[in-house]
């Protein structure tokens, strides 16, 4: 039975490190900063939109 909480422990570590980036992703850096203590902010984070600044396209960059 400790592999199905090693695995339980795995399994939450990845889904809080894909949350957290997201939550960056979109723009809300002060979330994701905040997640680190209340992990429930990378939830709410990852799920709404993201900002105005995160959704801009961004420019590329000319090749040679």
């Amino acid at each position: 039975m400790e592999w199905f909480a090693v695995g339980l422990g795995v399994l939450y570590i990845a889904v809080l490190v894909t949350l957290g980036v997201m939550t960056f992703r979109g723009g809300h850096y002060w979330m994701f900063w905040l997640g680190f203590f209340i992990p429930l902010l990378w939830v709410i984070g990852a799920l709404i939109a993201p900002t105005e600044a995160a959704s801009r396209p961004r420019p590329v960059a000319a090749s040679p």
